[in-house]
């Protein structure tokens, strides 16, 4: 099985040479005990029908394939938005390592964090010893300005005290008593990315506002601070940076991992890049508002601006499509009194224009979908305006709340009465869904990758093509340089989605002589 220099092959095809094959033959008939293959089609297809999709929807105590990661996940995310800030996480070596490669298989892009390795001793009598080691170590190796605290499951199921254990860190001289360390509990087990996200977006702007609002007056600062929440992609900040000042709005972008997560091969490695600064932060209670990008997954954020920082926060959708992105517009002009200038008018116009150009092609298909809550509302609402038909519908980790406003959006369209919303379901569960009621597409993550080709093994005709956007695209590159929100956003999804539908049904026209009968060079 070795190979020459002169002929290193990739997996792909590697991986097709004989003695590969005969390796792997092996490996299943001597020692994986394989069922035979007779009884593992009859199994397959089972799976595939309505009797199965029953069973399925009633396990309890089981996830296949969560649509959701870990609150540490967010919290790694979080912190990587302020500048010269080092993530740091209270938990095992091999949780860090996940985050790490999670994100880098992502973003494709080296990612800082760091944690204090806890292990078997760290279980039993807890983790301050961790702590001070820990702290003192990244802070001389990697000299962040800022250092963030998240926890993992193991630091939460015995319950080391972030607070205690870094004031304490501090007491003995391990970091310095004016060194700043948000922190918050991110426990695993419980919620989900976006929730860790949240929680430490409100442990960091606790920690720098809670006990300095003496001075601070809403609205003194003539500015609007912008929270975007768990956001992957990187061309979303971007355009709401270009939508505030094309409007000549002055604001506070709080949390941007724009630059670190998209830094340049021009010879020079940078750790820390962009970022929140500090002072924003401090600052940010003089704000007019707060206007929250995903608010339905950012709950303690909200609940703190609206407390302690006296905000109105005001309960806006995510800028997704169009009329979501005309609501925060106006929004924004109303809390500034800017008006929204011909420029951003102008690219209305141009989404409105795709938006009929591509009406009689996505007209009537239907699509399954899922992903974080704000994400799939978002996109719902925008497929609703293209004319397409949402059929089923997953969210992990959403909220009755949120499947309650998601049912009154469909019921409102005559293209959402069709529609099934499920909250607290996998992507085993939505495997059942499009083998029992056949949509056109699917639209979600790089998982979803595993059930096209489950549709496609029953048969061609079977087949659901997956249009990867969401969170997160490891199989493709350059994806989370896109941008989903304002009317750039949408002009991308639905370029997105009409292509999907144009490459399909060239796939289904292929035959010469056969299928293609239609002038279709046009479409």
């Amino acid at each position: 099985m070795s190979q020459t220099v002169d002929k290193i092959k990739p997996s792909y095809p590697l991986f097709r040479d004989d003695d590969y094959k005969k390796s792997l033959t092996d490996k299943q008939e001597l020692f994986e005990e394989k069922v035979e293959q007779g009884k593992i089609e009859e199994i397959f297809q089972w799976t595939t029908t309505e009797e199965y999709k029953d069973l399925n929807f009633s396990r309890e105590a089981l996830t296949i394939n969560p649509a959701k990661a870990c609150q540490p996940l967010g919290a790694v995310l979080c912190s990587l938005g302020f500048e010269k800030t080092l993530p740091y996480v209270h938990g095992s070596q091999g949780c860090v390592a996940y985050f790490r490669t999670y994100f880098n298989r992502h973003f494709k892009e080296p990612i800082a964090c760091v944690s204090d390795s806890m292990i078997e001793d760290a279980a039993v009598f807890g983790g301050q010893k961790n702590m001070f080691d820990g702290l003192k170590n990244a802070k001389a190796l990697y000299k962040p300005e800022m250092i963030m605290v998240s926890t993992t499951c193991m630091a939460e199921v015995i319950g080391d005290d972030l607070n205690a254990f870094i004031g304490n860190a501090k007491k003995e001289g391990h970091i310095e008593e004016d060194f700043p360390t948000p922190f918050a509990h991110t426990p695993s087990f419980v919620g989900s990315h976006t929730t860790g996200w949240d929680n430490m977006f409100e442990g960091t702007i606790r920690y720098f506002t809670l006990n300095k609002m003496d001075d601070k007056e809403v609205g003194s600062n003539g500015k609007i601070n912008i929270v975007p929440g768990f956001e992957t992609y990187l061309g979303n900040y971007r355009v709401m940076h270009r939508y505030m000042q094309e409007m000549g709005v002055s604001y506070s972008f709080l949390c941007d991992p724009t630059e670190v997560l998209d830094t340049p091969a021009d010879g020079e490695y940078r750790m820390y890049a962009g970022g929140t600064k500090r002072e924003e932060v401090e600052d940010a209670p003089n704000a007019i508002d707060t206007l929250l990008l995903q608010p339905w997954q950012l709950v303690k954020t909200r609940k703190y601006t609206k407390a302690t920082w006296t905000h109105e926060t005001p309960a806006i959708d995510i800028p997704m499509g169009l009329a979501g992105t005309d609501a925060f517009l106006m929004k924004v002009s109303e809390l500034t009194g800017k008006p929204i200038p011909a420029s951003i008018e102008t690219e209305r116009g141009r989404l409105v224009d795709m938006m009929t150009d591509s009406h009689a092609w996505l007209h009537g298909k239907k699509y399954a979908l899922w992903g974080d809550a704000d994400f799939v509302m978002g996109l719902t609402k925008f497929l609703l305006e293209l004319g397409a038909e949402p059929r089923h519908i997953v969210c992990h980790h959403a909220n009755k709340r949120w499947k309650k406003a998601m049912d009154k959006i469909l019921e409102d369209s005559p293209y959402g009465k069709d529609c099934e919303v499920h909250t607290g379901k996998d992507l085993w569960h939505m495997r059942s869904l499009v083998f029992t009621d056949r949509p056109d597409f699917m639209i979600g993550n790089s998982y979803g990758k595993f059930i096209e080709r489950d549709t496609r093994y029953k048969g061609e005709e079977f087949q659901v093509p997956l249009i990867r956007i969401g969170f997160p695209i490891f199989d493709r590159h350059h994806l989370h340089r896109s941008t989903t929100l304002g009317y750039e956003g949408a002009m991308t999804i639905l370029t997105t989605l009409v292509n999907g539908v144009l490459e399909q049904l060239d796939k289904e026209t292929m035959g010469m002589g056969t299928t293609d009968y239609n002038y279709d060079l046009v479409r």
